[in-house]
């Protein structure tokens, strides 16, 4: 079932439940309060009489023959005090019995006597109701007397009935306003939800630009649009730079592949004139520079897919820096490590040992004498620099340099290394790390690249 009907179901229910417990509650309280009122005047009246029989003994019965009345036809049948043709039991009724159980006086005639047991509730003949009973004895003149009151629920039953009859047509027309109005509040809740669906339904991988519908409400369903347009553009953006990463990787392969290829044309056109030395450093050079290319992108791709902090042990930064300082020194730069102190933080060693290689490789690239290598720790994090004496970034290109494939107009030689996707990995493999990397001036007179990682 959809969620309208599931939230409508559940909604009529539940109120369902509740309106059904209320209304027994209710229509049980009130039977019980009638109930226990019949029952209270039931004793007061039997209590009043049994001090009246005690003061005076039994009451005469209501409605006894009188003397005056002798003349009067006892077979008359229109007679109501025809003790052959009883009346319906009053209302309240009593009698006053006697030793045996006889009955010396009552409030009107009835068939049989009143039981004065324990019993609460009884049938008398010719009632159309129950009667409530209670008892209370007295004595009178050395005779003992039961005095027992019947006291009708009539009023008790008439009272249920009249309560019922509300209740079981109002209930029913409740359940159904409870359910109307849920199942439309929740169609007007969802019909954000729907336009929502039907414009992602539209949404391709080349139609990243759409966007769904906001609503202006600052509610779930808002946060959700809104959640999912800032997830259409993240992927919009990736789409985007994928497209970017390709088309420049795939420039920077022709140029390889090029010069692979003219040096195999030139040697098949004109046999000698390349020798077998020079054709071979030329195929070794261009090979080498496809091996690095390929082996930065997969870097670059491994390190955007979350891979490059995998495997999470203490590093020591300061043993990575000197390591590369003495590579460098090999290269014939003077490598300055009198500012490496000790730092350690959680990451990858291999890809913390790349970003540490690929910004001494890019100083080496630039610098004329010397390098200078730097270790900080402090209550932040490490902090890694990397300086040269070479010319140095403009303050405009500090930030592109660290795009995929940029290279600045004195670094385009390809002859110097670079393929443009060193300091690319250097942000990527930082950030994976939870740090950041920035391009600065440097104090010998080149640049300053600082990484900031995090203890």
């Amino acid at each position: 079932m959809a969620v309208r009907t599931r939230t409508t179901l559940g909604a009529v229910v539940v109120v369902a439940l509740a309106l059904l417990i209320g209304a027994a509650a209710l229509v049980l309280v009130v039977r019980g309060s009638l109930h226990d009122a019949a029952e209270a005047t039931a004793e007061h009246r039997a209590a009043d009489l049994a001090a009246q029989v005690e003061a005076g003994g039994p009451p005469a019965s209501p409605g006894a023959a009188d003397p005056e009345d002798d003349d009067e036809d006892p077979e008359d049948p229109e007679d109501p005090e025809d003790p052959e043709d009883p009346e319906d039991p009053e209302e309240v009724v009593w009698q006053v019995l006697g030793p045996g159980g006889a009955v010396v006086s009552a409030s009107q005639p009835l068939t049989g006597a009143l039981p004065a047991g324990d019993e609460d509730v009884v049938d008398l003949a010719g009632a159309d109701h129950p009667y409530v009973v209670a008892s209370e004895e007295a004595e009178h003149a050395g005779t003992a007397y039961v005095v027992v009151v019947g006291v009708s629920l009539e009023d008790v039953d008439e009272t249920t009935a009249a309560l019922l009859t509300p209740l079981l047509v109002g209930l029913p027309v409740l359940l159904l306003v409870v359910g109307a109005t849920t199942w439309l509040v929740v169609s007007r809740a969802l019909g954000p939800v729907e336009r929502i669906r039907r414009e992602v339904e539209q949404i391709t991988g080349s139609r990243l630009d759409r966007r769904v519908p906001e609503p202006p409400a600052r509610d779930e369903i808002g946060r959700l649009a809104r959640t999912m347009n800032g997830m259409l553009g993240r992927l919009q953006d990736s789409a985007r730079r994928q497209e970017e990463f390709v088309g420049d990787a795939s420039h920077e392969l022709r140029s390889p592949l090029a010069s692979l290829r003219q040096a195999a044309e030139v040697a098949q056109a004109h046999p000698g004139a390349l020798d077998e030395g020079e054709l071979a450093a030329t195929v070794l050079e261009e090979s080498v520079r496809m091996q690095v290319l390929v082996d930065q992108l997969l870097v670059l791709t491994r390190a955007g897919e979350g891979r490059g902090q995998a495997t999470r042990v203490d590093v020591d930064v300061d043993d990575l820096v000197l390591t590369e300082a003495r590579r460098a020194a090999r290269s014939g730069i003077a490598a300055d490590t009198t500012a490496v102190g000790p730092g350690r933080v959680q990451g990858d060693p291999v890809a913390l040992g790349q970003v540490v290689r690929n910004l001494v490789d890019n100083a080496l690239r630039h610098a004329r004498t010397r390098i200078a290598l730097g270790v900080v720790e402090d209550g932040a994090g490490v902090r890694v620099s990397v300086e040269d004496d070479g010319p140095g970034i403009p303050e405009a290109d500090r930030e592109r340099v660290f795009e995929r494939f940029v290279r600045l107009d004195d670094a385009r030689a390809r002859d110097a290394g670079g393929s443009g996707l060193g300091l690319a990995i250097v942000r990527e493999l930082v950030q994976a790390h939870g740090g950041t990397v920035s391009a600065e001036g440097s104090a010998l007179g080149g640049a300053r690249f600082v990484v900031r990682l995090p203890s």
